[in-house]
Parts: structure tokens; sequence; C-alpha cells
């Protein structure tokens, strides 16, 4: 196991010839590879495979892939604005679900009218996100119940993000101010971000973890063994829904039976207002490959077929509180979103 990890994200060079570095979350815990990117669609394959993802990291790779994609763009003549808005079409279609892609594409057309600015605005997006990424593990690590453990699901670290992450982030900081607690991680079925990732970055960190099947939390809350539960977000609607990886509602479901406190842990780029609910959220179906195999290797009989829709949406009546940057967002969450959103953008 590696001591530490390379940056998940970082960009080399000026606007005219610089690459972009995306660590390669696919063949992690057992490689450590670092892709070196210099077009779009390199940016797009790296998000379409997940070799980059968590929804903050995704905006970021993706704004600077914009950089990537619109400068061979005007190598072949045409207009800035032209070959932007074909770049930024296309980044956006990468993936539907988490909102930080749009976001910080589209920031980055509004923002820039040539090159130099265009990095300069995604440079920014980078920088803002770790500023963001402290800002939740401040926020939220009195939430952290000393000798207790908590709940993950998914990953929500330093490979999720620009900075410290968001619900782990929340870890980091408890971590570092002295509190001593275990980290149960959900393995997150099918891609088993839990078991692969999270897992890995807390050992790391030298957090105790243990991994368990996605499907013993409940029970595990039952026997008042988990006291809190640390979720992402790759969006969140004006009223307090949100979508996550597949696997939460459950957790979320199960934490209200059993009054374990329930926390989303999200910066607000991951807020999308013009949504009212979650009901409007687009879900993400990925390959049924994903479901039926896993490394390569046949799990189904052959001819069957699955249902993978990559995220699913919890109500916010089953969220005790949304840790932001701006401070821990509590019901009535349209009210508190909305003064959030105000003071925040």
């Amino acid at each position: 196991m590696p001591m530490s990890l390379p940056a998940t994200i970082a960009w080399s060079g000026d606007h005219e010839t610089g690459t972009l570095q995306l660590l390669d979350q696919t063949l992690l815990p057992h490689e450590v590879v670092v892709l070196d990117l210099d077009t779009a669609e390199g940016v797009i394959d790296a998000i379409v495979r997940l070799a980059v993802r968590g929804a903050p990291a995704i905006g970021v790779a993706a704004a600077y892939g914009l950089v990537l994609g619109t400068r061979r763009a005007l190598t072949a003549g045409g207009t800035f604005a032209t070959a932007i808005r074909e770049q930024a079409d296309r980044l956006v279609a990468a993936r539907p679900t988490a909102v930080n892609l749009a976001w910080a594409v589209e920031r980055c057309v509004a923002a820039a009218s040539d090159l130099q600015e265009l990095l300069r605005e995604a440079r920014l997006i980078h920088s803002e996100d770790e500023a963001a990424c402290a800002g939740m593990g401040c926020h939220g690590a009195p939430l952290v119940p000393e000798g207790g453990t908590v709940l993950t699901h998914c990953n929500t670290g330093r490979l999720a993000t620009a900075g410290d992450g968001t619900a782990l982030a929340v870890l980091f900081a408890a971590w570092r101010e002295g509190r001593r607690f275990r980290v149960l991680a959900d393995e997150t079925r099918p891609l088993l971000q839990g078991a692969r990732l999270t897992a890995l970055e807390l050992a790391v960190e030298g957090i105790p973890t243990e991994v368990i099947c996605d499907g013993a939390a409940a029970g595990l809350m039952a026997r008042g063994e988990i006291q809190l539960v640390l979720t992402g977000s790759d969006r969140v609607a004006a009223n307090g829904d949100f979508a996550n990886k597949v696997g939460t509602y459950p957790l979320a479901l199960a934490a209200a039976a059993h009054d374990v406190p329930f926390y989303v842990v999200a910066p607000l780029s991951t807020f999308d207002a013009s949504l009212r609910s979650g009901a409007e959220i687009p879900i993400e179906e990925r390959d049924a490959t994903e479901v039926t195999a896993i490394a390569g290797h046949e799990l189904a009989p052959a001819g069957i077929g699955a249902r993978n829709p990559a995220f699913d949406c919890t109500p916010a009546h089953l969220v005790t509180g949304i840790v932001t940057e701006a401070g821990i967002l509590r019901p009535p969450f349209v009210e508190s979103i909305k003064a959030a959103l105000l003071v925040g953008r």
C-alpha cells in the first residue's frame, strides 16, 4: 500500500502547451498510474470510464479539458466563441448526473474570451474547490463522535475532489484535531469505490477502517454499532433532495429508522437551485457489464442482463443536515439552501 498518493488533478505548463495530469482511479489500489492528457477527447474518456470521478473532481477536470479542447479546435481555424461552445457541449454530455461538470464548464465559457483567461478560470475553480474542501472539513469535524463509528458510502475524499474531499474531509479534519474513531466503508457495488478507494485513503491517513458489504449497514445500525452516517452528493436540489452513488437512499432509510444522524457533505457548487426536487435530477444508467462482471470476470449466467443506475435520489426529510463550506445547513432546507447560495455565490 502506498504511503501517499499523487494529486488527483494537476495542470502543468501554460495555456499554449500545458497538459492535464489525472490519477487513473480505475487501477487503484493495486497500481498508481498518472495520465498525461493533452486533448479534450482524453479528458472525456477519463470522465466516462471513471478514471476521474467524484462530482467536484469531474468539474475541475472538465474545466481543464475545456482548455485543451478549445486550444485544439482553434488550430483548425474559427472563432474562440465557436470553439469553446462546441467543446463545452461535448464535455457536458460526458456524465449527466453530477452538476459540477456543467457548472464548471459553463462558468468557464461565461468568464473567458481567450485561452489565457480560460486557463485562469479553470485554475480558479481548482483552487476554490481546495478551499471548499477545507471549509467542509472544519465545519463538519465536530459532528464526528469521539470513540464512535462512522459509516461512509462510495468515495468522498481526495480522489473525488481537488482538495481533502467532502465527507472524508470531515474525517480527516476530526482526526487531525485529535478525535479518535473508526470507519466502516461500504464496499459500494458495482464498482467498489468504497473498498478500492475510500479504504485506501483512510488507511494512508492512519484512520482505523473496515470494509462492509453494502447490505450489512442497516443490520449494524440496528445493533447500535454505527453512530453517524456521512455521504457526499453529486447534485442537491433546491428542496434538499440529493442524488448520490446508488445505495445511498437505503442508508438514509435505515439511519432514520434507527435514529442515526445522517449528514450530506457537499460544496455549494453541487447545489442546483434550478431543480425544485430530486424528481428532476437525471439519473445516469451505466453499462450492465459493470454489474454482471468484476474486474473482467463474469459473475452472471450468459445472456442475463442487468439494471445499472449509477445514482439514487434521497429525499430531504431523511437528511439531518448538509455540511457545506458555508456551514451546516439545517431543515427547512428550502430556506437554508436559498440563504447559503445567496451568500456563497
